[in-house]
């Protein structure tokens, strides 16, 4: 695509932006009726020209005319005729002046509030294309108020906004939406239980507030009710008003801010709206029929604090503040006061912010698929199995160096214990046993808690390795190197990369251990060099002779093999000294590790290393793949 254009229908006005491919600056605001932002109206005339926007709103010949229809999608099957209409009446605009061109490589992206479901926007979406839009995508106006600022060189917030928690309130003239970015996710939510509340309540406390204080109260009330139109057109001009008495709240201390408004009707009447201090803290705090009573600005904090509730313990550090409302200072006030660890900020133009982002979608959009096409491209090819390949005996070293120790003092130990206690009846049925119980052990929560350091430690410098491959990806589309930066990733988050144990350790590493623990038990029963250990006391010395005798007589080997298969008396098997038997696995510890190494070294298991690597590398790609879909939300 060579064009993309962002269109933000709102409940009370609308704007339309265009992005080129190419563009380094902002998306252009593309004027509809010369205005950038224009009131979403309707009008269909007797001539059966189609009106959109302020002129719509008045124009005597209009046979039909709609205002705010866009907040009754759900529930008024009429409002998806106006939305048709006006759809139709805007694209009319827009190839009228220019802006629009027949057969471009152009696409549509529309916003729609948060708490539209993948079935509403379908059918939101099916209404544009079916009136001749180019290819449209529909999406949250939320997520593209917080593209927008992201993109904004005004905010430099950027890709940081990945590591943080955000919450973006985006404040239209109906409705105030909530999306929560967490965990590098998009969490919509929505007006914390206000079926309404937005900027038009606002803009219809102003109204009524002038019309009390109009010295023709009676005639312009009797004009408003004969004429809707008129009467939201009255709306916007107290919006227009309120926004800028609220944008210098300073300059207007001492002054009255008027603009006055002529009710073309069958009793022609002049309005004028007005706002002081004393009229804007009755708009901003008097009770309401609109809010059940409660104040715009307790309505208001009452939802702040609703979100805050369901946000739970990770509180936003940034409050991206977005819509006419958002200009208010009050309304910072508000945010600052219910999240006061956050900072809060808004847009110079925040009434452009959401069309501006949804242009950016498209471009981001069309770049995020090329990014992701090459980043499936290093995942399905084979380099990072190589990378891991070349590294995989540092990590079998690793963990066995983490492994054997524990291996013999959670395990060893304990089954010499039960073989003293006469649990296990000979030396041979040990061999059975110890296999079982080390099994156990490398799949327990003690031996993958063991392994977390050593992997996290040999992760580091296979992350570089593939950081190598990725950088390049990531300059070339304009993406901080970080995005696909397994270092940073395995920073934020747990490890995720799980290795089995008892792979590391092969049936032959296994059999020799085992082999050796028994060899001690025969070591220290039988002795060392002829000298029987289990000599301690009179009892004991007469045990040693015999043991001395026997190997004698019989030679160590044969003397070996009859301990191994005898059911050895109890008393006997106590004699056997706990304290040796620990002294001496301490030294085999070491003998493992060495004689691991060098079996590592000459004989590598090549079935199991080529199964680890290819699970490694398969566990490593996903985090790749999560890394790149993060991507796609902050930008």
């Amino acid at each position: 695509m060579e064009k993309y254009y962002g269109f933000d229908l709102g409940d009370a006005e609308s704007a339309v932006s265009r992005l080129g491919r190419g563009d380094a600056g902002e998306p252009v605001i593309l004027p509809v009726r010369d205005a950038g932002s224009f009131i979403t109206a309707y009008a269909q005339l007797d001539s059966g020209a189609l009106l959109i926007g302020e002129s719509a709103c008045y124009d005597t010949h209009a046979v039909r005319r709609a205002l705010r229809f866009k907040s009754n999608f759900l529930t008024d099957p009429q409002s998806e005729k106006d939305v048709r209409a006006f759809a139709a009446g805007v694209l009319g605009e827009l190839y009228a002046d220019g802006n629009l061109v027949k057969n471009d490589d152009s696409c549509f992206y529309i916003g729609c509030p948060a708490g539209w479901d993948r079935a509403v926007r379908e059918r939101y979406r099916a209404i544009f294309e079916d009136v001749g839009y180019p290819p449209s995508r529909i999406v949250s106006e939320s997520r593209a108020a917080l593209i927008s600022a992201c993109q904004s060189k005004h905010f430099q917030v950027g890709y940081d906004i990945m590591s943080k928690p955000v919450l973006v309130v985006d404040i239209g003239s109906s409705t105030t939406d909530f999306a929560f970015i967490l965990g590098r996710k998009e969490v919509e939510l929505q007006t914390a239980g206000e079926v309404r509340l937005g900027g038009g309540i606002m803009d219809e406390l102003v109204l009524e507030e002038s019309i009390r204080l109009s010295p023709d109260a009676d005639r312009v009330r009797r004009a408003l009710e004969q004429s809707p139109p008129w009467h939201s057109y009255c709306e916007f001009a107290a919006r227009r008003l309120k926004e800028q008495y609220f944008a210098d709240e300073a300059f207007w201390a001492d002054r009255e801010c008027t603009r006055t408004v002529r009710i073309l009707s069958e009793d022609d009447v002049k309005l004028t709206l007005r706002l002081d201090q004393a009229i804007a803290d009755r708009v901003l705090n008097k009770g309401a029929k609109q809010l059940n009573g409660r104040s715009f600005s307790q309505a208001f904090i009452d939802s702040l604090h609703a979100v805050r509730q369901k946000i739970g313990d990770t509180m936003p550090e940034l409050l991206f503040l977005t819509g006419g409302v958002s200009k208010l200072k009050p309304v910072r006030d508000w945010c600052q006061s219910v999240f006061p660890e956050a900072v809060v900020i808004t847009g110079a133009e925040p009434e452009f912010s959401v069309s501006r982002g949804l242009a950016y979608s498209g471009r981001i959009d069309a770049q995020m698929r090329e990014f992701r096409r090459e980043v499936d491209d290093l995942i399905d090819s084979s380099i990072v199995e190589r990378i891991v390949e070349n590294r995989i005996d540092d990590l079998y070293r690793r963990v066995v160096d983490a492994l054997v120790e524990p291996i013999l003092r959670n395990v060893a130990v304990p089954v010499f214990d039960r073989w003293r206690d006469g649990d296990i009846r000979t030396l041979a049925d040990i061999d059975g046993v110890m296999q079982k119980e080390i099994e156990a052990w490398l799949h327990s929560d003690d031996a993958q808690a063991l392994l977390v350091k050593p992997i996290a430690d040999w992760l580091k410098p296979v992350a570089y390795d593939v950081e190598e491959k990725t950088m390049p990806i990531c300059v070339k589309h304009n993406i901080p190197y970080k995005a696909l930066s397994l270092n940073s990733y395995f920073a934020l988050s747990d490890i995720d990369i799980h290795i089995d144990a008892r792979e590391v350790f092969a049936v032959e590493e296994l059999t020799w251990l085992i082999n050796g623990i028994i060899s001690v038990i025969v070591g220290l029963i039988c002795g060392g060099s002829g000298l029987a250990i289990v000599s301690s006391g009179i009892s004991g010395i007469v045990v040693g002779a015999i043991g001395s005798l026997l190997i004698l007589f019989l030679g160590k080997d044969k003397m070996q093999q009859m301990f191994m298969n005898a059911d050895i008396l109890r008393p006997v098997r106590k004699l056997v000294p706990r304290a040796h038997f620990e002294q001496r696995v301490e030294r085999l510890t070491e003998e493992v590790k060495a004689s691991f190494q060098s079996k590592l070294e000459r004989e590598k298991n090549a079935e199991i290393t080529a199964r680890m690597a290819a699970e490694i590398s398969q566990q490593i790609e996903q985090c790749l793949s999560r890394m790149a879909e993060v991507v796609e939300v902050p930008l």
